[in-house]
Parts: C-alpha cells; structure tokens; sequence
C-alpha cells in the first residue's frame, strides 16, 4: 500500500529527495538548484553556488541539485516552469526563491538574511515540517482528481509518520475518491479514540459518508425527472445534491441546498443546511468555494 499510485520511478525520486533534500533540511539551510545538462545558465551559475555553498559550510548551509530531466517527478512538484530555478529549503519547505540571486554578492546576501531569521543549526527537528513538501503534494494530486496516486502518497507518508493526523485524513479521502468506500471505512474504524475528532479525520468521515450517499445513475435520473415534476420535493432535491456531491458537482449540489434552505431552512429538522455544512468540511473550511458559498448561505439566512 506503501507504493500504491505512484510509479516505480517516482518512488524512487521521492525517497532520494528525502534523504538528499529534506533530511538534511531538518537542521541545515538547503540551497535546492535545478538544473539541466542542456541549460547554459545553469552551467554559468553553478560555479557561484557552489563557491558560497562552500564558504556558508560552517553556518549550516548545503547545496543540493536536482537534474530536471532525470527528476521531472519532483520538479513538478515545485512547479519548476523554467531553468535555473532555486530555491532555499529549511525543515523541509521553500523558504525562499533565490532564482534572481546571480552573482555570488547577492546570494551571500540572501543567505545572510534568512540565516539571521531561522533557527540553521540549533536542532529541534520536526517531523511533521519533514514531511510538509509531501503533504502538499498529495493534496495537490487530490485537488487533480487522482485518487489512486494521492493514495500512494499519503500511504507513504504515513509509514513515515504514523502519528500525523493530516497524512490519515488525506489518505482515508483519497480512497474515497479513488472508490476504495470499504478500504477508507475500515481505515477510518481502526483509528485510536484520541485522534477521532481531529479537524483532519472529522473532514475524511465527512468525505465517506457524502461519498456513500451516491446512487446509481438511473436513480440520479429518476431524482432529476421528480425535481421537474414537482419542484417543492424538498427530499428528492436533498438526495440529487448527495448525489452530486459524491459525484464531485459541487456547484450543482451547493444550488440545490441552497434552493431547499430558501424554501424552508427548517424542513426535516436542517437537513439541508447540515448537508451543506458536511460539504464545507469536506471541502475545506479555509477554501476559497467554501468561503463563497458560506456568504451565499448567510445572505438565504439573513438577507
């Protein structure tokens, strides 16, 4: 389970750049270089990151590259757009942009600024800032739609950090979406008490329970054509947008609460508003969407 969703390849990139990259970050300031054979300014910088790499040693500065061509997996991951592109890695995330810092004057300035501000060399790692740059990577996977390789990912940080909460909730969420409804239900049952009320599992169980809610496509058919009928069936409209939801039409199911709310916020004691409620936390408190259809929300309620 370890490896599901991710290709041999990428495996292996993700395991080198955690014992080239982050691992060292953890107490060190990473000055993270990508490159490419090919690439003659990269040819031209590399001579002055490795001369003030060299002269920041004993200030807990290391220089990192990665080749673009034989890394495109993790240069994806940075969004590398264009090269030389550098960045400076401190507990396992981007601290800094040092693309623009040509000379080796402004890179020494660069790093004289942010070693003033971080704590290079005084310990105290932190696992959880370890595994950050994966953690971000998976949900961005999520966010693409690809349940299957979003689940590799978490799968593999949370044999690295069984502990983190945000690595179990991701992964129950990415068997939700790559269909895996049993695989995500009896993960979700085997977590210990302490961490069940956790933001990050409660946001899983949300996404499982909408999830199975879905009905096959002739009943999404049949809840449609009951809707035309007869617009006031307030509880076929409560089951299309549990279908929706489930089926990733957020904007659809968010109409369709909304238009029961407006009718009558209280029908079937809320269950209108707690759906779209477990949507929001399904979703994402923090996210934008949410955030819009929370303001669409208030203005049925009190507008």
């Amino acid at each position: 389970m370890a490896t599901a969703g991710l290709t041999v390849d990428e495996q292996q990139a993700v395991a080198e750049f955690q014992q080239s990259v982050v691992a060292p970050s953890m107490d060190k300031l990473v000055i993270l270089d990508f490159w490419a054979e090919w690439c003659g300014p990269c040819k031209t910088l590399t001579p002055v990151l490795e001369k003030v790499a060299a002269q920041y040693a004993d200030k807990g500065v290391i220089l990192a590259k990665v080749n673009v061509d034989e890394n495109k997996f993790i240069a994806s991951q940075f969004q590398v757009q264009s090269i030389p592109t550098v960045y400076a890695i401190f507990q396992g995330k981007p601290v800094a942009d040092l693309t623009s810092a040509r000379t080796e004057s402004q890179l020494s300035g660069a790093l004289d600024q942010l070693l003033e501000k971080l704590p290079v060399g005084e310990g105290g790692e932190q696992p959880q800032q370890d595994i950050a740059p994966l953690l971000a990577m998976g949900e961005e996977v999520l966010v693409e739609g690809d349940g299957e390789r979003a689940a590799g990912i978490f799968a593999q940080i949370a044999d690295m950090a069984p502990d983190n909460v945000d690595a179990v909730g991701g992964l129950i969420r990415s068997l939700v979406m790559a269909g895996h409804l049993e695989q995500a239900e009896k993960a979700l049952s085997d977590l210990p008490d302490e961490i069940s009320g956790n933001p990050a599992i409660e946001r899983a169980r949300s996404t499982l329970q909408l999830a199975k809610d879905k009905p096959d496509d002739s009943a999404l058919e049949g809840l449609r054509a009951a809707i035309d009928a007869n617009p006031k069936d307030h509880q076929a409209r409560l089951d299309l947008a549990s279908a929706l939801i489930a089926s990733g039409d957020h904007d659809g199911a968010a109409d369709h609460l909304l238009s029961i709310i407006a009718a009558d916020k209280d029908w079937n004691d809320g269950a209108a508003r707690e759906k779209l409620l477990s949507m929001f936390e399904m979703i994402g408190l923090e996210d934008d969407w949410v955030s819009a259809t929370r303001r669409k929300l208030s203005a049925v309620l009190f507008g």
